[in-house]
């Protein structure tokens, strides 16, 4: 976990993480969260107690403690997992603004089957087009649907890895060409 965080709220409430580094899941400090829901830190520690108390996420893989540079105590790094508790959890404008962008988001999921991350689709333009064009092409042919999953694996795997911030660019390129 070597990576720079860089954390704002959008206009519509969804949290931005990024991060310049792979992995399946994002960390924050406390003081980052507090920065996220715009809480006294008092209040986002009582929050972290009573989640993992209730065992709503498991402590041991959920946090990480690092070693900071010219400080005597290692810092504690909370998992998305957690993150996410906490604004559920958080009363604050920021944290009900996130409420909403994430029940909406979680809504359409459900009722659409899907959701996208137009952020992401425009950062891999490409490799979103090419799989809307290999679905475009088995609908044209009514190839049966099992056909459809093994022929496509690969493409729907890697769309599962871009949507999750695991797919190198060039990876995509490789396997797309």
């Amino acid at each position: 976990m070597t990576k720079k965080l860089a954390i704002y709220q959008a206009k519509n409430g969804a949290i931005e993480l990024k991060t310049d580094g792979d992995s399946e899941t994002i960390w924050a400090s406390q003081k980052d969260i507090v920065y996220i829901f715009d809480k006294d830190q008092s209040v986002i520690s009582r929050h972290i107690k009573s989640i993992l108390s209730d065992k709503e996420v498991d402590e041991k893989s959920n946090m990480q403690k690092m070693h900071i540079a010219n400080s005597d105590k290692p810092v504690v790094y909370y998992s998305l997992d957690i993150i996410l508790a906490v604004g559920y959890r958080t009363n604050s404008a920021k944290a009900i603004a996130f409420r909403q962008w994430a029940t909406k988001t979680l809504k359409q999921h459900i009722t659409q089957g899907y959701t996208i991350n137009k952020n992401r689709i425009d950062k891999n333009y490409q490799a979103f087009i090419q799989a809307v064009d290999d679905v475009k092409l088995l609908a044209k042919n009514n190839v049966d649907s099992d056909d459809v999953l093994k022929s496509f694996a690969d493409t729907w795997l890697n769309l599962e890895a871009f949507d999750e911030g695991r797919l190198l660019s060039q990876t995509l390129v490789r396997r797309i060409n």
